[in-house]
């Protein structure tokens, strides 16, 4: 990765803390950031990336402070941007906040993680719950342990040992999102799902869990590298607490962190239809009066219902004196979206709802040829997958053999979901 310098500014660009890994950066260099900032806004261009003289400033703006890299070799900026995401989240772990005061209370600590989660302009450790079983705050202080912990070295450092609960329990959210564009012809320009399992771990111990998946992602996961088609599912990740090399056993297993995290995410490289459809029209009678009629169908299967779905229509800014029909669920014009919302509690698959809107127009004028923003849908279908992903099972083997409530739901969701009018 190959990062130089991380600095710390205020919002007016002064100083708050830095540090040097590398030293092959002038130290005057961080002077020019604020000067290309500026430049920058006053062109109305936005990127997070800054260049100067062969030096990149990569920055990200976090509460009235810009954190910034100083980059003067070819680097990954991902990696980089990944890296100041991950020391953002490692000092609210610590501080609660990351802001001005905290940076000036706590510039000591914040001076021994840099030196921790960083060498020489490379990543190390930057699991929190490792770094806070040795470097912790009292009264402003530091007292780091000079011994190598056990967590750094041992296999399940995402888990402190000792964590006992009253009560045991396990919740797991099988979650699809779908990302839509459709462009006034109706062709589809972008259509795919982005799944993943999230876990909430509540339980005592140090528990070893076996997860039974659906045949259809493990034949995926299995067939990586042995030249067979993985059926749907691209991108499989998984956190690093599972074990991989069992995955073949037709179940995964894993030692939890303590909490939320993300077990799995997956792509799907299937195309599917839209599972909510949008037929639209806009019909202008005169100089003073347009019209939006607005067709939507459910096409997932009948089983299932659509809950809270939510239908934005953007209009035109001078318009006045609605008059809404619907066959379902209630809209009503928000003039500072310029838009009409549509909302319906509950939509059954198969079926289909109208809405007609007419507006009188403020000011008489000839008609503009503008491009119209899309039309947006939110929806969220329980119990419902695309992939038709399932947890078959969740064993929890621990040594006090403890009974843990386990609750499995599934959930697919509008992702940016965007149909443009016909």
């Amino acid at each position: 990765m190959s990062l130089s310098v991380l600095y710390i500014l205020d919002i007016n660009g002064t100083v708050l803390l830095f540090r040097d890994y590398r030293g092959d950066v002038d130290k005057n260099v961080i002077d020019n950031f604020i000067p290309l900032l500026n430049k920058q806004e006053n062109l109305e261009i936005t990127s997070p990336i800054l260049h100067h003289e062969g030096t990149t400033f990569a920055y990200i703006k976090f509460n009235d402070l810009y954190i910034v890299s100083v980059i003067k070799k070819n680097a990954n900026v991902a990696l980089i941007f990944s890296f100041m995401y991950k020391f953002i989240q490692i000092t609210i772990q610590y501080f609660d906040k990351l802001e001005e005061e905290s940076i000036k209370d706590n510039f000591v600590i914040l001076y021994e993680l840099l030196d921790e989660i960083m060498d020489f302009g490379y990543p190390q450790t930057t699991d929190s719950n490792v770094l806070q079983t040795y470097i912790f705050q009292k009264s402003y202080k530091l007292k780091k342990i000079v011994s190598v912990p056990a967590v750094v070295t041992n296999v399940v450092s995402w888990r402190p040992e000792g964590i006992k609960y009253r009560r045991n329990e396990l919740f797991i959210d099988v979650i699809e999102s779908v990302n839509l564009s459709v462009n006034s012809k109706g062709a589809i320009l972008i259509n795919e799902v982005s799944g993943c399992v999230k876990m909430k771990v509540h339980l005592s111990g140090m528990p070893q869990l076996r997860l039974g998946l659906s045949d259809k992602i493990l034949l995926a996961i299995n067939s990586y590298g042995l030249g067979q088609e993985s059926i749907s599912f691209e991108d499989v990740k998984f956190h690093q607490c599972v074990q991989l090399s069992r995955i073949f056993d037709k179940n995964i297993s894993f030692i939890p962190p303590d909490g939320e995290f993300e077990l799995l995410s997956y792509r799907l490289n299937t195309d599917i239809k839209p599972l909510i459809s949008v037929e639209s029209r806009v019909i202008k009678n005169s100089y003073s009066r347009i019209e939006y009629r607005i067709k939507i169908s459910a096409q997932f299967k009948t089983t299932s219902i659509a809950n809270n779905v939510e239908v934005t229509v953007p209009v035109c800014l001078d318009v006045d004196s609605p008059v809404f029909k619907t066959s379902a669920g209630i809209a009503s014009h928000v003039p500072e979206k310029s838009a009409v919302v549509w909302k319906i509690k509950y939509f059954p698959g198969g079926s289909e709802h109208f809405l007609y809107a007419q507006f009188k127009l403020s000011s008489i004028k000839t008609e503009e040829k503008t491009e119209r923003a899309p039309i947006q849908v939110k929806f969220r279908i329980p119990y419902f997958t695309i992939s038709g992903l399932q947890i078959k099972f969740i064993k929890v083997i621990e040594k006090s053999n403890y009974k843990a409530l386990t609750l499995v739901r599934y959930t697919t969701k509008n992702g940016e979901y965007l149909i443009s009018f016909n």
